[in-house]
């Protein structure tokens, strides 16, 4: 298990700080390690569990050879061996044994479609620096869990709610109990859909992924039904 949180900023600000703090936030998730990346008005935070690479090389976010893409991730690839032979095949030279070097390899030969070769489960957030974007997906079943929350000044998504928190307290953000939902969650001690019980914080569904382009769109896809 690992944990993950990312903003994507609207306007101008200083979140270097509040991303550390959100990390911690998450650090049960991953207590092996952590690190954040940011670029331009993008943050990336990621916590690792060390499974299938225990060195280094396999730490996150994790960038591509060419420096364009970044990822962080949350899960296991069952099938990555195989999509790693693949690879190889294609005369790609890999530098990991990790499953997470091989999910990133393949967003990059294959963008959206990549998901289809996925057997496992899984969220991750994909930073793409050239076109400054971001690629959000969660598996078919909906086992790793992945949130995201819009405002007129920030995005983020994570892979669990409170790590939001230091970004509400730092930049003032509206934090608001969703009327709607608590009758539902008072007796289900849950609610479905997309909706969770805070306003403006929602659940990406499983089988769905997300984009969110330089402008801030978001993009909703479902992938699997």
């Amino acid at each position: 298990m690992c944990g993950f949180v990312g903003y994507f900023a609207l306007d101008k600000i200083n979140a270097s700080i509040t991303l550390k703090n959100s990390v911690k936030l998450l650090r049960h998730r991953g207590p092996d390690d952590s690190g954040q990346l940011i670029s331009k008005n993008i943050g990336l935070g990621s916590t690792r569990l060390s499974i299938q690479d225990l060195s280094s090389r396999s730490r996150m976010p994790m960038e591509s050879k060419n420096k364009r893409y970044v990822i962080v991730f949350n899960g296991e690839i069952y099938n990555f061996k195989e999509l790693r032979e693949e690879i190889l095949k294609k005369g790609i030279e890999l530098t990991t044994t990790s499953d997470t070097e091989v999910l990133l390899t393949m967003y990059q030969l294959y963008r959206e479609k990549s998901l289809n070769y996925l057997n496992g489960m899984f969220s991750f957030a994909i930073l793409d620096k050239k076109n400054k974007s971001i690629f959000l997906a969660r598996d078919r079943f909906g086992i790793k869990p992945l949130y995201f929350y819009k405002s007129n000044r920030l995005i983020l998504f994570a892979s669990e709610i409170k790590a939001f928190i230091p970004f509400v307290k730092k930049f003032n953000l509206k934090w608001e109990i969703s009327n709607k939902i608590i009758s539902e969650y008072m007796i289900f001690r849950y609610n479905s859909g997309c909706n969770t019980l805070i306003r403006n914080v929602y659940r990406c569904l499983p089988g769905q992924f997300l984009s969110i382009n330089q402008m801030g769109k978001i993009k909703k896809y479902s992938y699997y039904e």
